[in-house]
């Protein structure tokens, strides 16, 4: 059985930081790109980050919107996808969806970022 699992999620003040964590179980970690996506109230679920898996030779992507300000990584030890976000904005609220894909799709339940004084 896979589960894709987020955390880290909360409520920060304009300026401030998070460290949200994805982790996995039930799949080869390693053969999998990972990713964070976001979606914000009345909008569409959009890609924030991406980061390739060993077999590809990709580098990690950014939305524009994240660009400078967040950082992915992984830990294929730990099985784990990380989104540091630093100098969040009232914009980047939204819930946050980490994917897995390896010709199969797989989604964890999301985690609520809410950036607001």
């Amino acid at each position: 059985q896979v589960q894709v699992v987020e955390s880290g999620g909360g409520l920060v003040q304009p300026g401030g930081s998070l460290r949200l964590s994805c982790a996995t179980s039930g799949i080869i970690f390693r053969l999998y790109a990972m990713a964070w996506y976001r979606q914000a109230p009345g909008k569409e679920r959009e890609l924030v980050a991406s980061i390739p898996s060993i077999l590809s030779g990709d580098s990690t992507n950014y939305a524009d919107s994240a660009k400078g300000r967040f950082t992915i990584s992984r830990d294929d030890a730990k099985n784990t996808v990380y989104l540091q976000m630093n100098s969040l904005k009232p914009e980047d609220t939204a819930v946050y969806y980490c994917n897995a894909e390896f010709g199969d799709r797989h989604w964890g339940q999301g985690t609520q970022v809410t950036v607001s004084s």
